[in-house]
């Protein structure tokens, strides 16, 4: 395993780090045991988790996840040979806290209670907020963002977030706080907020990287690699598209997409032809697809840590196995022709 600093932390992480939306909807409790006993035991100490897991979310799996990573740490006593991560959800969902919220100090502190509770834990080492409150260019919001909103009532909460993630910090209920689904704007005012104030600075960002969406480039990277609040990529596979289980119109039985209620919005014609594309360089060079995809994200000089997810051991083992996968510059020529011809293909 390779690993690299948590942004101007002295945490070291894992490259790989262990998606887990997937334990209490695709994948059962003994699964997703089985899955953290593997991670750990190849080198895989960060592990990324919600609130609102599991995914696709539902008012009965709310909080599901965490409570299967909890009953995991009371049996095995490895609490603290992992670094854990989570987030409190962004607004809209109507089964969180009555829908009728927003990320500021009462929630953070309502949400932490509860994650904490959960996972059967007396500290989360970095907590993130899942999604801004203001309207934001990410998920599929990009195609009509206006870019609306009030930058004094954002500046103001911002602050609100910043003392009650220091509050938390100070209490020892949190260790660094961590951003999600952020913009370079965003990045770059909390940070801006965090220096005035003296206050918790942001040491990551949790936003969708892949060979299909590589919308994090290139402001979003330069403020990464400039402020030292690395990307954790989700998504790397792209809900499992470059995996080229869904070529040809293919819906393999219990996959993300037969889970969805409204499809997905990554199911256009364009993406799948860059699939394709993506799929006949790992031919020609004999490589897995999967593993090149994943390879790619991992190669990245801003990214801190790829996120995978896997619903089968056989894919958490090559998922991990990513890692020792070295791409040639032949290969990487040919997958920027590629990004050239589908920079946004979804």
């Amino acid at each position: 395993m390779k690993y690299r600093k948590l942004g101007l932390t002295d945490i070291e992480v894992s490259v790989i780090c262990l998606g887990t939306m997937t334990w209490g909807r695709q994948n059962t409790e003994n699964e997703g045991h089985e899955q953290m006993d593997y991670a750990l035991e190849h080198g895989v100490n960060f592990w990324d988790t919600a609130e609102m897991y599991a995914v696709p979310p539902t008012p009965d799996t709310y909080g599901k996840t965490e409570e299967i990573i909890g009953r995991w740490f009371a049996k095995s006593g490895k609490r603290e040979d992992v670094i854990l991560a989570s987030k409190v959800a962004g607004p809209g969902t109507p089964w969180i806290r009555g829908g009728d919220y927003k990320i500021d100090r009462k929630n953070i502190l309502e949400a932490v209670e509860g994650s904490l509770k959960r996972l059967q834990t007396d500290y989360i080492d970095l907590y993130q907020l899942h999604w801004p409150n203001r309207s934001f260019p990410e998920f599929n919001n990009g195609w009509d963002y206006d870019g609306q909103f009030s930058s004094i009532e954002v500046e103001e909460n911002f602050l609100e977030v910043l003392e009650t993630m220091d509050e938390l910090i100070k209490a020892g209920k949190i260790r660094h706080m961590g951003l999600s689904n952020e913009t370079a704007w965003g990045v770059m005012k909390w940070i801006e907020i965090s220096k005035q104030r003296n206050l918790p600075r942001v040491v990551s960002i949790q936003n969708e990287y892949s060979l299909l969406c590589r919308r994090f480039e290139p402001s979003l990277q330069e403020v990464s690699q400039a402020e030292d609040c690395g990307l954790l990529a989700w998504s790397p596979l792209a809900t499992g598209m470059l995996s080229g289980k869904y070529a040809g119109g293919a819906r393999p039985k219990g996959s993300r997409w037969t889970l969805l209620p409204d499809g997905t919005w990554r199911d256009s014609a364009q993406a799948h032809e860059a699939v394709q594309a993506y799929q006949d360089i790992a031919d020609k060079y004999g490589l897995d697809l999967t593993q090149m995809a994943l390879a790619f994200v991992n190669d990245r000089a801003f990214v801190t840590a790829n996120i995978i997810g896997a619903t089968s051991m056989e894919q958490l083992k090559s998922n991990i196995a990513s890692i020792d996968v070295e791409l040639s510059d032949e290969v990487l020529s040919e997958i920027k022709d590629v990004f050239k011809r589908y920079p946004r293909p979804y």
